[in-house]
């Protein structure tokens, strides 16, 4: 087990960059400036720590949203790639290779559907499913051509492509990149009545995240995602859930909605699902929906190559048997009762679901940004989102002891904080 406890130098830098700021400036000047790192530059990575190029060591807390959640470097995801490569890595879908077949069936089999439709990113996923959902409007319920209408929520984030910020409310994601594709009504996050009201004949899906976790680890009411299953149900709607972030073994469960006894007509999934190292993503479903698809209405060149196969066949071999999903829920629980010793010391809320946590600071004490920068001075790596709210998601590979010193570092950083802001009023 890698050791716990704050950060230390190695003289060993690989050869790479001389230093974070000499890394950070030739960034800044030829990569576009769409993100705001923290001032982390890292270099390697192993389990749940990453060592920067000046060999300092950090307790990665966030798992690249997700698409780390078997940590870095896991070795049956790295024995699979590396077997692949040495075989074949792409040969788009013009014919077949003996990945996909394997692959399909497990992932179809893991989440009790009938079809995989294969992409690269989520956002290819979230894609690929608003225009199955739509030929499906069209072809089976019946929706008079142009018509189809598919209800989402308030506060979603489902990528970053035109059509997806085009319902967005976040001004951040969509400002600018008008005008906005039609077709899509937006209703408040765990209103059942809303969602029941906002569906109409020529509506065709809900989709939905079955926990919000760009808006900060957001957790519906319990009966939401029922409702949603009822209305979806009796209206003869498809209910399409976002499992993005929330799926594969992060919440505790295979996918999120699991939590609530409810089962989607479609699922999205990606992220963990590359194992970290490649994008893969799917669309899954039965073939009733999955099945409007025909030859020549939807593709894509890289979707189901056989290196992302093979890499997707490990993970789904990863999560066959439970236990990654029992860990989370484990860690989950004991992540979730230290972060609760702090409300009222400086954090106002704290929402979790497995090994995923969002915390809101007090915002008298500071941003999140500032709170992230603070805890990234000590080996820690957080990422902020919506001003105060801080997310963790660490891979599930982290030890309780390693949890321990990062709520630790946590309490402190407030702590300080705090004295720093009585100081000064």
């Amino acid at each position: 087990m890698l050791h716990v406890g704050a950060p230390r130098t190695s003289p060993e830098s690989g050869g790479r960059a001389a230093s974070p700021a000499a890394h950070a400036a030739l960034v800044d000047q030829r990569a576009a400036h769409n993100y705001a790192p923290l001032p982390v530059v890292a270099a390697s990575g192993e389990g749940a720590w990453v060592t920067d190029v000046e060999g300092r060591r950090y307790l990665d807390c966030l798992a690249a949203y997700s698409a780390v959640n078997f940590g870095h470097a896991n070795p049956t995801v790295l024995a699979a790639a590396r077997a692949q490569l040495d075989r074949l890595t792409l040969v788009s879908r013009a014919f077949g290779h003996d990945q996909l077949g394997p692959f399909v069936a497990g992932l179809g089999d893991l989440v009790g559907k009938e079809m995989v439709l294969p992409m690269n990113t989520g956002a290819e996923a979230v894609e690929s499913g608003v225009k199955v959902a739509r030929k499906w409007g069209y072809e089976v319920k019946g929706v008079a051509p142009g018509r189809a209408n598919i209800v989402v929520m308030a506060g979603n984030f489902h990528g970053r492509t035109t059509t997806i910020v085009g319902f967005s409310d976040d001004p951040e994601a969509r400002g600018g990149y008008g005008p906005f594709t039609p077709g899509f009504r937006t209703v408040p996050y765990g209103d059942g009545a809303a969602v029941a009201a906002a569906v109409d004949e020529d509506t065709v899906a809900v989709l939905l995240e079955p926990v919000q976790g760009e808006a900060g680890v957001i957790v519906p009411p319990a009966r939401f995602l029922p409702e949603v299953r009822e209305i979806c149900t009796r209206e003869g709607v498809l209910m399409i859930a976002d499992e993005v972030q929330s799926g594969l073994a992060r919440t505790g469960r295979t996918l999120a909605v699991q939590h609530s006894g409810v089962v989607a007509d479609v699922y999205l999934l990606g992220k963990a699902l590359g194992g970290g190292v490649v994008p893969v993503s799917a669309v899954v479903a039965d073939a009733d929906v999955l099945g409007v698809l025909r030859p020549g209405q939807h593709g894509s060149t890289f979707g189901g190559n056989p290196l992302a196969c093979a890499v997707g066949r490990a993970v789904v071999g990863m999560l066959a048997g439970g236990e990654w999903q029992e860990r989370a829920r484990r860690l989950g629980e004991h992540l979730d009762g230290r972060l609760r010793e702090l409300v009222g010391a400086g954090v106002t809320a704290v929402r979790s679901l497995g090994l995923w946590a969002g915390v809101d600071v007090d915002p008298g004490l500071g941003t999140g940004r500032e709170v992230c920068l603070a805890l990234a001075e000590r080996g820690i790596l957080v990422k902020d989102t919506h001003g105060s709210t801080i997310r963790l998601a660490p891979p599930l590979v982290v030890e309780p002891a390693e949890l321990d010193w990062a709520v630790d570092q946590l309490a402190d950083v407030l702590a300080r904080l705090a004295a720093h802001s009585g100081h000064r009023s």
